[in-house]
């Protein structure tokens, strides 16, 4: 199956794809470009909200609010002003030259975002979980490039990518708690697939994953640790997926043009694009974080 055009845009790091039902909107954001940005698919628009920082994920608050993981902190972000307003700061970038990346909101509305080095240490990074009143936890050490984080339909598990290990682990998660353990590999893709980077998951229980050096995004059950299907797309650097639209059956995708030179650029010119396809499957509501 073969993934199709939906915004023509040339991002640097596309990612942090999110469905708001609050707005029918595309949250994704544009990590290098260091801009939000909201896509309206039913009149093909995409309105762009500057960050000046690089920005790694976006998680909704209200239909006026979202929340932003720029690169040193976390911030609020007005959808109707523009005005961005720090809730957590941090020094990570002092060591390793750190910068918080991928995450999204659990079952109970806590905030999980993870880092990432940007000089590429391996195993100096960490995955967060920010709770109400923008209490800030560390829940695991040692991670080298956190990715995709989602939730099992019944709140019992945590599934989490950190990217070079090329697994999808999952953790007994307490949803009332916040705790995890029992840290259990159950799906491993495969080297010459690519590398997995974002993640969600639908009604069935079944995760989606973006393939970074992938072209696409697979379909994996966690039971089994199969790869059951996979959505083509025509760009190799493939950065994170979301369930959406009316019915939350279609599938959007974002892609990068990072670390591409010019002769893939013209080989792969929709690099950076936004692709969709309808499945035959209904994700997830997004989860908003809850003040």
């Amino acid at each position: 199956m073969n993934a199709k055009l939906q915004l023509h845009v040339n991002a640097q790091l596309g990612e942090g794809a999110l469905w708001s039902e609050l707005n029918k909107k595309l949250y994704w954001v544009d990590i290098e470009g260091r801009t939000f940005n909201m896509f309206d698919p039913v009149v093909s628009e995409n309105k762009a909200f500057p960050t000046n920082k690089r920005v790694g994920t976006v998680v909704p608050i209200d239909s006026n609010n979202v929340l932003l993981a720029l690169e040193d902190g976390i911030a609020t972000l007005n959808l109707l002003n523009g005005t961005i307003k720090y809730q957590i700061e941090t020094n990570i970038h002092q060591n390793y030259n750190r910068r918080f990346n991928d995450g999204k909101c659990d079952p109970k509305g806590r905030f999980w975002v993870g880092t990432l080095s940007m000089d590429g240490i391996r195993e100096v990074s960490s995955l967060y979980c920010i709770s109400r009143d923008f209490a800030f936890e560390e829940k695991i050490s040692g991670v080298s490039i956190s990715n995709g984080i989602v939730w099992s339909t019944d709140e019992s598990f945590m599934y989490y990518i950190d990217t070079p290990t090329n697994q999808i682990v999952q953790y007994d998660f307490h949803s009332h708690s916040g705790d995890i353990k029992n840290k259990k590999v159950v799906i491993e893709i495969p080297f010459d697939m690519g590398s997995p980077d974002g993640m969600t998951i639908d009604e069935e229980g079944m995760l989606w994953v973006a393939l970074w050096d992938g072209f696409g995004v697979v379909r994996c059950d966690p039971l089994t640790g199969k790869i059951l299907q996979k959505i083509n797309v025509p760009a190799p650097k493939v950065t994170s997926c979301a369930f959406g639209g009316e019915n939350l059956d279609t599938l959007f995708i974002t892609t990068a043009s990072v670390e591409m030179d010019d002769e893939e650029l013209q080989k792969y010119p929709l690099s950076g694009a936004i692709f969709a396809i309808d499945v035959n499957v209904k994700g997830l509501s997004a989860k908003h974080f809850t003040l």
